[in-house]
Protein backbone atom coordinates (compact mmCIF):
# COMPACT_ATOMS: atom_id res chain seq x y z
CA UNK A 1 0.00 0.00 0.00
CA UNK A 2 1.27 3.43 -0.94
CA UNK A 3 -0.05 6.60 0.61
CA UNK A 4 0.64 10.31 0.38
CA UNK A 5 -0.17 12.33 3.48
CA UNK A 6 -1.29 15.86 2.85
CA UNK A 7 -2.12 18.64 5.29
CA UNK A 8 -3.52 21.99 4.26
CA UNK A 9 -1.77 23.62 7.21
CA UNK A 10 0.97 21.37 8.50
CA UNK A 11 1.85 22.62 11.95
CA UNK A 12 5.61 22.22 11.77
CA UNK A 13 5.84 24.19 8.54
CA UNK A 14 3.48 26.87 9.77
CA UNK A 15 5.45 27.34 12.95
CA UNK A 16 8.51 28.36 10.94
CA UNK A 17 6.57 30.36 8.37
CA UNK A 18 4.44 32.24 10.86
CA UNK A 19 7.47 33.11 12.93
CA UNK A 20 9.24 34.33 9.80
CA UNK A 21 6.23 36.45 8.97
CA UNK A 22 6.17 37.90 12.46
CA UNK A 23 9.85 38.77 12.42
CA UNK A 24 10.13 40.30 8.99
CA UNK A 25 6.60 41.43 8.15
CA UNK A 26 4.71 41.40 4.90
CA UNK A 27 6.78 44.19 3.36
CA UNK A 28 10.02 42.26 3.85
CA UNK A 29 8.40 39.07 2.51
CA UNK A 30 7.47 40.95 -0.64
CA UNK A 31 11.14 41.80 -1.22
CA UNK A 32 12.21 38.17 -1.30
CA UNK A 33 12.58 37.01 -4.88
CA UNK A 34 10.36 34.02 -5.51
CA UNK A 35 12.13 31.03 -7.02
CA UNK A 36 10.40 28.98 -9.74
CA UNK A 37 8.52 26.03 -8.31
CA UNK A 38 8.86 22.86 -10.37
CA UNK A 39 6.91 19.68 -9.83
CA UNK A 40 8.73 16.96 -11.72
CA UNK A 41 6.79 14.46 -13.80
CA UNK A 42 7.96 10.94 -12.97
CA UNK A 43 6.44 9.32 -16.09
CA UNK A 44 3.66 7.47 -14.28
CA UNK A 45 -0.02 7.15 -15.10
CA UNK A 46 -2.40 9.99 -14.22
CA UNK A 47 -6.16 9.76 -13.73
CA UNK A 48 -7.52 11.27 -16.93
CA UNK A 49 -10.88 11.04 -18.66
CA UNK A 50 -13.95 10.49 -16.49
CA UNK A 51 -12.93 9.97 -12.86
CA UNK A 52 -15.71 8.59 -10.67
CA UNK A 53 -15.63 9.69 -7.03
CA UNK A 54 -17.43 7.32 -4.66
CA UNK A 55 -18.22 8.67 -1.20
CA UNK A 56 -18.06 6.67 2.02
CA UNK A 57 -19.57 8.78 4.81
CA UNK A 58 -18.30 7.52 8.17
CA UNK A 59 -20.10 8.89 11.19
CA UNK A 60 -22.94 11.36 11.37
CA UNK A 61 -23.11 14.19 8.84
CA UNK A 62 -26.17 16.39 8.53
CA UNK A 63 -27.96 16.50 5.17
CA UNK A 64 -26.71 20.09 4.75
CA UNK A 65 -23.12 19.05 5.39
CA UNK A 66 -23.37 16.27 2.83
CA UNK A 67 -24.93 18.62 0.29
CA UNK A 68 -22.04 21.11 0.64
CA UNK A 69 -19.48 18.44 -0.24
CA UNK A 70 -21.60 16.91 -3.02
CA UNK A 71 -22.17 20.37 -4.50
CA UNK A 72 -18.42 20.99 -4.48
CA UNK A 73 -17.69 17.80 -6.38
CA UNK A 74 -20.44 18.53 -8.88
CA UNK A 75 -19.10 22.07 -9.30
CA UNK A 76 -15.73 20.88 -10.59
CA UNK A 77 -17.02 20.26 -14.09
CA UNK A 78 -20.08 22.49 -14.18
CA UNK A 79 -20.01 25.36 -16.71
CA UNK A 80 -23.05 26.98 -15.11
CA UNK A 81 -21.38 28.80 -12.23
CA UNK A 82 -20.00 32.31 -12.91
CA UNK A 83 -16.27 32.92 -12.81
CA UNK A 84 -14.21 32.62 -10.78
CA UNK A 85 -15.58 29.12 -10.39
CA UNK A 86 -14.65 25.76 -8.96
CA UNK A 87 -14.65 24.47 -12.54
CA UNK A 88 -12.08 27.06 -13.64
CA UNK A 89 -9.94 26.07 -10.65
CA UNK A 90 -10.14 22.38 -11.58
CA UNK A 91 -9.38 23.14 -15.22
CA UNK A 92 -5.74 23.67 -14.23
CA UNK A 93 -5.44 19.88 -13.91
CA UNK A 94 -5.85 19.72 -17.72
CA UNK A 95 -2.42 21.31 -18.04
CA UNK A 96 -0.87 18.21 -16.50
CA UNK A 97 -0.04 15.67 -19.21
CA UNK A 98 -2.62 13.79 -21.30
CA UNK A 99 -5.70 15.96 -21.01
CA UNK A 100 -8.71 16.56 -18.82
CA UNK A 101 -9.90 14.80 -15.67
CA UNK A 102 -13.69 14.99 -15.54
CA UNK A 103 -15.11 14.34 -12.08
CA UNK A 104 -18.31 12.30 -11.90
CA UNK A 105 -20.15 11.58 -8.65
CA UNK A 106 -20.53 7.84 -8.08
CA UNK A 107 -22.16 5.85 -5.30
CA UNK A 108 -22.61 7.10 -1.74
CA UNK A 109 -22.33 4.75 1.22
CA UNK A 110 -23.45 5.82 4.69
CA UNK A 111 -21.90 4.26 7.80
CA UNK A 112 -23.49 6.52 10.40
CA UNK A 113 -23.13 4.05 13.26
CA UNK A 114 -19.33 3.80 12.85
CA UNK A 115 -19.08 0.06 12.22
CA UNK A 116 -15.34 0.08 13.03
CA UNK A 117 -15.61 2.34 16.05
CA UNK A 118 -14.58 5.97 16.39
CA UNK A 119 -10.82 5.49 16.45
CA UNK A 120 -9.49 4.44 13.06
CA UNK A 121 -6.09 3.26 11.89
CA UNK A 122 -4.80 3.76 8.37
CA UNK A 123 -5.70 0.17 7.53
CA UNK A 124 -9.31 0.93 8.49
CA UNK A 125 -9.39 3.79 5.98
CA UNK A 126 -8.29 1.44 3.19
CA UNK A 127 -10.90 -1.12 4.26
CA UNK A 128 -13.66 1.48 4.27
CA UNK A 129 -12.50 2.80 0.90
CA UNK A 130 -12.73 -0.70 -0.57
CA UNK A 131 -16.50 -0.56 -0.06
CA UNK A 132 -16.62 1.84 -2.99
CA UNK A 133 -15.65 -0.97 -5.36
CA UNK A 134 -12.79 -1.44 -7.81
CA UNK A 135 -13.72 0.48 -10.93
CA UNK A 136 -11.10 1.82 -13.32
CA UNK A 137 -10.28 5.54 -12.97
CA UNK A 138 -12.17 5.98 -9.73
CA UNK A 139 -11.39 7.47 -6.33
CA UNK A 140 -13.01 6.01 -3.23
CA UNK A 141 -13.26 8.91 -0.80
CA UNK A 142 -13.69 8.30 2.94
CA UNK A 143 -15.11 11.25 4.86
CA UNK A 144 -15.00 11.03 8.66
CA UNK A 145 -17.29 12.97 11.00
CA UNK A 146 -16.09 15.46 13.60
CA UNK A 147 -16.12 12.97 16.49
CA UNK A 148 -14.12 10.29 14.66
CA UNK A 149 -10.40 10.09 15.42
CA UNK A 150 -8.11 8.91 12.62
CA UNK A 151 -4.49 7.87 13.11
CA UNK A 152 -2.26 10.84 12.34
CA UNK A 153 -5.16 13.30 12.17
CA UNK A 154 -4.09 16.90 12.87
CA UNK A 155 -0.53 16.31 11.71
CA UNK A 156 -2.29 15.67 8.41
CA UNK A 157 -5.74 16.85 7.39
CA UNK A 158 -6.28 14.36 4.62
CA UNK A 159 -4.46 11.73 2.61
CA UNK A 160 -4.59 9.79 -0.61
CA UNK A 161 -3.00 6.60 -1.80
CA UNK A 162 -3.41 3.44 -3.82
CA UNK A 163 -3.47 -0.28 -3.15
CA UNK A 164 -1.14 -2.79 -4.77
CA UNK A 165 -1.68 -6.22 -6.21
CA UNK A 166 -4.09 -7.63 -8.75
CA UNK A 167 -6.95 -5.45 -7.54
CA UNK A 168 -5.71 -1.88 -7.43
CA UNK A 169 -7.66 1.27 -6.69
CA UNK A 170 -7.02 4.81 -5.56
CA UNK A 171 -8.53 6.20 -2.40
CA UNK A 172 -8.54 9.34 -0.31
CA UNK A 173 -9.55 10.43 3.16
CA UNK A 174 -10.55 13.78 4.66
CA UNK A 175 -11.74 14.37 8.21
CA UNK A 176 -13.93 17.02 9.79
CA UNK A 177 -11.61 18.91 12.15
CA UNK A 178 -14.21 21.11 13.86
CA UNK A 179 -13.67 19.76 17.38
CA UNK A 180 -10.23 18.17 17.00
CA UNK A 181 -7.76 20.52 15.31
CA UNK A 182 -9.56 23.33 13.52
CA UNK A 183 -6.53 25.58 14.00
CA UNK A 184 -4.54 23.26 11.78
CA UNK A 185 -7.07 21.80 9.35
CA UNK A 186 -9.78 24.47 9.10
CA UNK A 187 -7.51 27.52 8.81
CA UNK A 188 -8.17 30.27 7.66
CA UNK A 189 -11.71 29.80 9.06
CA UNK A 190 -10.26 29.25 12.53
CA UNK A 191 -7.39 30.93 14.34
CA UNK A 192 -4.11 29.11 13.75
CA UNK A 193 -2.31 27.24 16.50
CA UNK A 194 0.91 29.13 15.78
CA UNK A 195 1.71 32.64 14.71
CA UNK A 196 -0.29 35.88 14.75
CA UNK A 197 -3.80 35.39 16.09
CA UNK A 198 -5.57 37.47 13.50
CA UNK A 199 -9.36 37.14 13.19
CA UNK A 200 -10.35 34.11 11.12
CA UNK A 201 -12.24 34.43 7.86
CA UNK A 202 -15.98 33.76 7.81
CA UNK A 203 -16.71 30.35 6.27
CA UNK A 204 -18.67 30.69 2.99
CA UNK A 205 -21.13 27.89 3.81
CA UNK A 206 -21.41 28.70 7.51
CA UNK A 207 -19.70 25.52 8.69
CA UNK A 208 -16.07 25.86 9.79
CA UNK A 209 -15.50 22.10 9.84
CA UNK A 210 -17.03 21.33 6.45
CA UNK A 211 -15.67 24.43 4.72
CA UNK A 212 -12.27 23.34 6.02
CA UNK A 213 -12.95 19.87 4.61
CA UNK A 214 -13.51 21.44 1.19
CA UNK A 215 -10.01 22.94 1.27
CA UNK A 216 -8.49 19.60 2.21
CA UNK A 217 -10.69 17.67 -0.22
CA UNK A 218 -9.54 19.97 -3.01
CA UNK A 219 -5.95 19.27 -1.95
CA UNK A 220 -6.16 15.48 -1.91
CA UNK A 221 -8.35 15.20 -5.01
CA UNK A 222 -5.96 17.27 -7.12
CA UNK A 223 -3.10 15.21 -5.72
CA UNK A 224 -4.89 11.97 -6.56
CA UNK A 225 -5.48 12.72 -10.24
CA UNK A 226 -2.01 14.18 -10.84
CA UNK A 227 -0.05 11.69 -8.70
CA UNK A 228 -2.25 8.64 -8.17
CA UNK A 229 0.46 5.97 -7.89
CA UNK A 230 3.46 7.87 -6.49
CA UNK A 231 4.99 8.31 -9.93
CA UNK A 232 3.12 11.30 -11.32
CA UNK A 233 3.76 14.98 -10.62
CA UNK A 234 5.46 15.90 -7.35
CA UNK A 235 8.50 17.53 -5.80
CA UNK A 236 10.71 15.95 -3.17
CA UNK A 237 10.68 12.34 -1.93
CA UNK A 238 7.85 10.04 -3.02
CA UNK A 239 7.17 9.21 0.62
CA UNK A 240 6.46 12.86 1.48
CA UNK A 241 5.77 14.63 -1.80
CA UNK A 242 4.72 18.17 -2.51
CA UNK A 243 1.90 17.83 -5.02
CA UNK A 244 -0.36 19.98 -7.18
CA UNK A 245 -1.98 21.81 -4.24
CA UNK A 246 0.07 20.81 -1.20
CA UNK A 247 3.03 22.59 -2.84
CA UNK A 248 1.01 25.81 -2.52
CA UNK A 249 0.08 25.61 1.17
CA UNK A 250 -1.71 28.60 2.69
CA UNK A 251 -2.32 30.51 -0.57
CA UNK A 252 -5.90 31.45 -1.44
CA UNK A 253 -5.71 34.88 -3.04
CA UNK A 254 -3.33 37.42 -4.47
CA UNK A 255 -0.85 38.95 -2.07
CA UNK A 256 -0.77 35.90 0.19
CA UNK A 257 2.21 35.34 2.45
CA UNK A 258 2.82 33.01 5.42
CA UNK A 259 -0.01 33.53 7.87
CA UNK A 260 -2.09 35.65 5.47
CA UNK A 261 -4.33 33.80 2.98
CA UNK A 262 -4.38 36.66 0.50
CA UNK A 263 -7.15 38.82 -0.89
CA UNK A 264 -10.46 37.02 -1.31
CA UNK A 265 -13.92 37.93 -2.45
CA UNK A 266 -16.28 38.85 0.40
CA UNK A 267 -20.03 38.51 0.53
CA UNK A 268 -21.34 41.91 1.61
CA UNK A 269 -24.36 40.50 3.44
CA UNK A 270 -22.64 37.76 5.43
CA UNK A 271 -18.99 38.82 5.46
CA UNK A 272 -18.02 35.34 4.23
CA UNK A 273 -14.79 34.95 2.28
CA UNK A 274 -14.64 32.91 -0.91
CA UNK A 275 -12.88 32.75 -4.26
CA UNK A 276 -14.98 30.29 -6.26
CA UNK A 277 -18.60 29.98 -7.31
CA UNK A 278 -20.24 26.57 -7.55
CA UNK A 279 -23.53 24.91 -8.41
CA UNK A 280 -26.74 25.69 -6.50
CA UNK A 281 -25.39 29.10 -5.54
CA UNK A 282 -22.58 27.63 -3.47
CA UNK A 283 -19.35 29.48 -2.78
CA UNK A 284 -16.06 27.94 -1.78
CA UNK A 285 -12.58 29.01 -0.73
CA UNK A 286 -10.14 26.94 -2.78
CA UNK A 287 -6.36 26.77 -2.35
CA UNK A 288 -3.85 27.71 -5.03
CA UNK A 289 -2.81 25.02 -7.50
CA UNK A 290 0.53 24.65 -9.23
CA UNK A 291 0.25 25.60 -12.91
CA UNK A 292 2.66 23.59 -15.10
CA UNK A 293 2.63 26.25 -17.81
CA UNK A 294 3.78 28.94 -15.36
CA UNK A 295 5.84 26.79 -12.94
CA UNK A 296 4.10 28.71 -10.19
CA UNK A 297 1.20 28.45 -7.77
CA UNK A 298 -1.90 30.06 -9.24
CA UNK A 299 -4.85 31.46 -7.29
CA UNK A 300 -8.33 32.18 -8.63
CA UNK A 301 -8.37 35.79 -7.41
Amino acid sequence: MASNYISATVSSILLFLFCSSSLFGASMAALVQEQPLVLKYHNGALLKGTVTVNLIWYGKFTPIQRSIIVDFLQSLNSPKAPNPSAASWWKTTEKYKTGASTVALGKQILDENCSLGKSLKNSHIVYLASKGGYMGRSVNLVLTAKDVFVEGFCSRCGSHGSTRGKIRFTYAWVGNSEIQCAGQCAWPFHQPIYGPQTPPLVAPNGDVGVDGMIINLATVLAGTVTNPFNNGYFQGPATAPLEAVSACTGMFGSGSYPGYPGQTLVDKSTGASYNAHGVNGRRFLLPAMWDPTKSACSTLV
